[in-house]
């Protein structure tokens, strides 16, 4: 395919090749190169309690962490690290140390006399966060560059003599007053935040770098990563990267995000350490870690068509272009199909599992707002009048529907279209694009002449993120604006490896604006709660539940549906001034019924204003049994006690207008 795009930000957007970077080494680990994608984690303690941290490490080593990263707030802390790394190593432990860092070069460079690696923060390391905008003339922002490099080459030197790696962490959130007030918010101002220190430490001859652009919001992470790697290769660079979705949440959907971020770089060969940040206790993260990596072992992918250059920006969220067909495409948010095709009976009842819910009583529906749109019946007949938004896709020949033959669709296969009649009732296209028929010209005139129809695509093929990309672009290459259903389908051995699988194969599309539509599958057997083999067999409906749920998750993920209340959370540290997985469970549990209103509940000032930068809300801890309340960015209220800063934070929300009363 020959396109004129933007830069390339990879190796091949058809297959699995990893970008080659430089080895760089974290005592005996190496993390780039040669060596296999790492994965790590960081502790939640209070880094001066020694025995606690020194326990919750080997706990997080034991599951699987390779580098094991450490608050160092103050050179207290800093300097607390000996007697940390002297336990570990004492009790068998040689796992590299990390120190984090913000705000504190003294601790940093304290901590690189005594760890193997240290991560600054760019865009607090020199610099205070006001959200001050001012304009500077070229040479006031040379000066604040010399400024920086004053302040951050000591640093350097030291790494430099004791052999300590260093990770450039740039953060979307905690982009410095004069980053932002010539780039602004942007992709571009992370990846220029990080080239500034970049040079600094280049010049000093120091080179045992990793780099990170982290944000809460995938889309922004994935940009920002795309952009740091299409520099690199611009410039001559090959840092290795480490990859992460910061403030992810914690439960189902702190999973979601996380395996959409990162698994959309990692397909792409982008990325050679990764950590996801769940509100949780640090060594529940690695086994997620662990289902994201081992996508990528010994990968085999399935020969594509290859593309030269792409027909859109990678760099700039943009949603592919389709017509609108009844509820689908167009500017309509994604709809969501479930998967009734293997239920021997659908009654009412059968469709609570995806946000309906039949009351007799009153002979009325109520609909969720994370209701399906769809519901794929394949030969199953439905004998009862459905919910007014609900509609029915089945298979050919399934004549079973006289009650509302209006709501029913029919899924056709894509080597029928050539015996179709040209109409305008809406039909589904059944197309693999494993099939070589459907890259063919023939195919595609046939195509060309169906106005109405909708493609479900799926694939097979290990790598099938890239191959149903590539087909879309084929499609918009040939000038076809049909809209396209995600059709993904995971045989994984259990619920929490589908979750990654299904998240990661079609989230990365989503990503860039192709899709819409999703259908979720699972091959998980459905029928008594008991093992086989030692295989668990659950009910139909729990599967359907899991499907439909994490389907708008997925949406609400790549923020293209909107349906419930988002939260921003950070994975606590020891930093973290509360309890930060009881206080996000109680919030969560006030205000899960606020649609579409994002809370970030940060565990200090130092992931606050900055780090929940794309929220409506925020609750961040300020002192000991102290919280302060943000609107957006500013604060709203400061020093509140802890045990009322709840209801303070929901007559906030009430206050500004967003507040409704759950049902």
């Amino acid at each position: 395919m020959t396109m004129s795009t933007p830069k390339p930000y990879c190796l091949s957007l058809t297959e699995y090749k990893r970008f080659p970077t430089r080895e760089v080494k974290i005592g005996g680990i190496g993390i780039g190169g040669p060596n296999p994608i790492r994965i790590q984690s960081m502790t939640t303690t209070d880094t001066m309690d020694t025995i606690k941290t020194v326990e919750q490490c080997i706990r997080m080593i034991e599951a699987g962490s390779e580098l094991v990263r450490i608050t160092a707030p103050s050179i207290n802390e800093a300097r607390n690290l000996e007697l940390i790394k002297n336990e570990l190593r004492k009790r068998g432990y040689q796992t590299p140390l990390v120190a984090d860092i913000h705000f504190t070069p003294n601790a940093a460079e304290m901590a690189a006399r005594i760890v193997e690696k240290v991560r600054i923060n760019p865009g607090n390391y020199a610099d205070k966060k006001k959200f001050d905008l001012i304009e500077y003339t070229d040479e006031a922002y040379q000066a604040e560059l010399l400024r920086i490099r004053e302040k951050f080459t000591p640093l350097v030197k030291i790494c430099k003599e004791y052999g300590t790696a260093m990770r450039i962490g740039t953060n979307h959130g905690s982009l410095s007053d004069r980053i932002m007030s010539r780039y602004g918010d942007t992709p571009e101002g992370m990846v220029a935040s990080a080239f500034e220190f970049l040079e600094i430490a280049e010049d000093e001859g120091y080179q045992n770098i990793v780099l990170s652009m982290k944000a809460s919001n995938p889309i922004v992470m994935v940009q920002a990563y795309r952009l740091l790697v299409s520099r690199m290769m611009e410039t001559g660079r090959n840092y290795p990267l480490h990859l992460g979705v910061t403030e992810a949440g914690d439960g189902e959907d702190g999973r979601i995000k996380s395996a959409i971020g990162i698994c959309a770089l990692l397909d792409d060969g982008i990325g050679d350490t990764i950590r996801v940040s769940l509100t949780e206790e640090p060594e529940f993260e690695l086994p997620v870690c662990k289902d994201m990596v081992k996508r990528y072992q010994q990968r085999h992918t399935a020969p594509l068509k290859e593309i030269i250059s792409l027909p859109y920006d990678p760099y700039a969220y943009s949603r592919r272009h389709t017509t609108t067909i009844g509820n689908i495409g167009g500017k309509l948010v994604p709809v969501v199909i479930a998967d009734y095709s293997s239920a021997e009976l659908i009654k009412p009842t059968s469709l609570e599992a995806v946000g309906y819910r039949y009351d007799a009583t009153s002979d009325k529906w109520h609909i969720a707002d994370g209701a399906a749109d769809y519901i794929y019946v394949g030969n199953n007949s439905v004998s009862f009048a459905l919910p007014g938004t609900l509609k029915i896709i089945q298979n050919p020949g399934n004549t079973a529907h006289p009650i509302e033959k209006i709501k029913c669709f029919t899924l056709i296969p894509a080597k029928d279209i050539p015996t179709l009649t040209t109409e305008k009732q809406a039909r589904f296209i059944d197309l693999c694009i494993d099939d070589e028929y459907v890259w063919s010209n023939a195919f595609i005139n046939d195509l060309t002449k169906q106005q109405s129809i909708i493609l479900l695509l799926s694939s097979t093929s290990k790598n099938r993120m890239q191959a149903l990309r590539c087909y879309i672009i084929y499609l918009n290459e040939n000038h076809i604006a049909r809209p396209c259903i995600i059709r993904i389908g995971s045989s994984a051995g259990t619920l929490d490896e589908q979750l990654i699988e299904l998240s990661a194969d079609s989230g990365s599309l989503f990503l860039d604006g192709f899709g819409d539509g999703i259908l979720l599958q699972s091959a998980f057997k459905t029928d008594q709660n008991t093992k086989v083999s030692g295989r668990t067999y659950l009910p139909l409906t729990s599967i359907q539940q899991f499907l439909n749920n994490t389907a708008f998750s997925i949406l609400q993920a790549t923020r293209t549906r909107i349906s419930k209340t988002e939260y921003i959370s950070c994975p606590s540290c020891g930093r973290t001034l509360f309890d930060l997985q009881e206080t996000t469970a109680k919030i969560r549990q006030r205000t899960h019924h606020l649609k579409g209103v994002k809370i970030a509940i940060m565990g200090c000032i130092v992931n606050g204003p900055g780090e929940m930068a794309d929220a409506d809300y925020g609750y961040v801890g300020s002192g000991p049994g102290k919280i302060t309340l943000y609107k957006g960015k500013e604060v709203v209220k400061k020093s509140i006690a802890s045990e009322k800063a709840l209801d303070e934070l929901i007559g906030l929300i009430r206050e500004h207008g967003d507040w409704i009363e759950a049902e």
